[in-house]
């Protein structure tokens, strides 16, 4: 009985021992694909500091633009801008995609206040192409795409009771509406 119970412990042994052999070869990693994705992550990672770096240069740009009403600074805070987000490249999945549509329309934004209208509608329509059915919204409730569309010439000529429908500032429907007014005489 005893030969018996060594037996059956040994073959328990030898069959415990397999299965852990077996596991531990099938978990042998491949140092060459560890190496790789660790190289691809820290090139993401550096590319998400450069980008953050280069986000926070622009808001100050894009505030001392504002507080001087610098055309000059406008465009410059619009370049860099436009250059934070094509730097990201592959990592542009790693930053949110609100803050990637509200850098992207500050951009649009900063072209048309520095004069710039053509780059503001290339900008504007890449802002259409990338987000396609999405729109972001000023403090006051109005409409980033109806007021790009309605500066930079997107939309069909207004009557006066279409303005209404736009949602845009009231300053900015009364000053189509003078414009409007204005190209009719």
């Amino acid at each position: 009985m005893t030969t018996r119970k060594n037996i059956l412990k040994a073959v328990t042994l030898g069959a415990s021992m397999l299965t852990l052999a077996a596991c531990s070869l099938n978990q042998a990693s491949n140092p060459i694909a560890d190496a790789s994705f660790r190289e691809a992550r820290f090139e993401e990672m550096q590319k998400l500091q450069s980008f953050r770096a280069c986000r926070d240069q622009a808001l100050d740009m894009d505030a001392q633009a504002r507080a001087r009403g610098s055309s000059a600074a406008f465009l410059t805070s619009a370049n860099v801008l436009q250059k934070c987000n094509a730097d990201l490249g592959t990592a542009a999945k790693s930053v949110p995609e609100n803050e990637r549509m509200r850098l992207h329309a500050l951009s649009v934004i900063n072209y048309f206040k520095g004069g710039d209208v053509e780059m503001a509608r290339r900008r504007f329509d890449g802002f259409k192409a990338a987000w396609p059915d999405h729109d972001l919204y000023f403090s006051g409730g109005t409409s980033f795409v109806a007021t790009a569309e309605a500066l930079l010439g997107r939309t069909e000529p207004q009557t006066f009771g279409q303005f209404l429908a736009l949602n845009v500032t009231d300053e900015m429907k009364s000053e189509m509406r003078r414009i409007n007014h204005w190209k009719n005489k």
